[in-house]
């Protein structure tokens, strides 16, 4: 009996690491506190573009994809906050992993995302950025202030928004 109980234990064990470690896996590389770092691509509309551009203004860094439901139901909340806090320094960066252009651009039009920063990378969570990010899944948002320090990633909505008016007013 008591050598059921030490190998129940050690069951327990091995799976609260097990499920310790793919928690870990999945978690984006940077969080609140650390600079967020730079890199370069090339927007919808061909330009190249790199996050150190928006250096000065509140940024949200969005992963998403065209074919992800959370994400979708995510952008017009995103939609409103660019409505409210663009004139008064907020940018946003949306960074699609998708796999059909097609699919993107009409997600960009029909979700009404009117930012101009839209980038694309496979759908496979290989790319360049997704990959410095460590981004395994979406929707992944960082939110970054003017000196391009993370203050955050995956805040609520209304944490976010509040954090915003403080520090741009309404």
């Amino acid at each position: 009996m008591n050598n059921k109980k030490v190998q129940y234990a050690l069951f327990i064990v091995a799976l609260a690491a097990l499920l310790f470690g793919i928690w870990k896996y999945r978690q984006p590389r940077f969080g609140a506190g650390d600079v967020a770092p730079d890199f370069e691509v090339t927007t919808v509309e061909g330009n190249n573009v790199r996050l150190s551009d928006l250096r000065g203004k509140y940024v949200i860094l969005q992963f998403w994809g065209s074919w992800c439901g959370p994400c979708r139901q995510e952008n017009p909340f995103l939609t409103d906050l660019y409505r409210k806090y663009h004139e008064k320094g907020l940018e946003i960066f949306s960074l699609a992993i998708d796999v059909n252009t097609r699919s993107w651009q009409n997600a960009i039009i029909n979700d009404r995302l009117g930012w101009p920063y839209h980038a694309m990378e496979p759908r496979d969570f290989s790319g360049p950025v997704t990959t410095l990010y460590n981004i395994k899944s979406i929707p992944t948002l960082f939110l970054i202030n003017p000196e391009g320090k993370i203050m955050g990633v995956d805040l609520a909505n209304e944490y976010m928004d509040r954090m915003l008016s403080e520090k741009l007013g309404k």
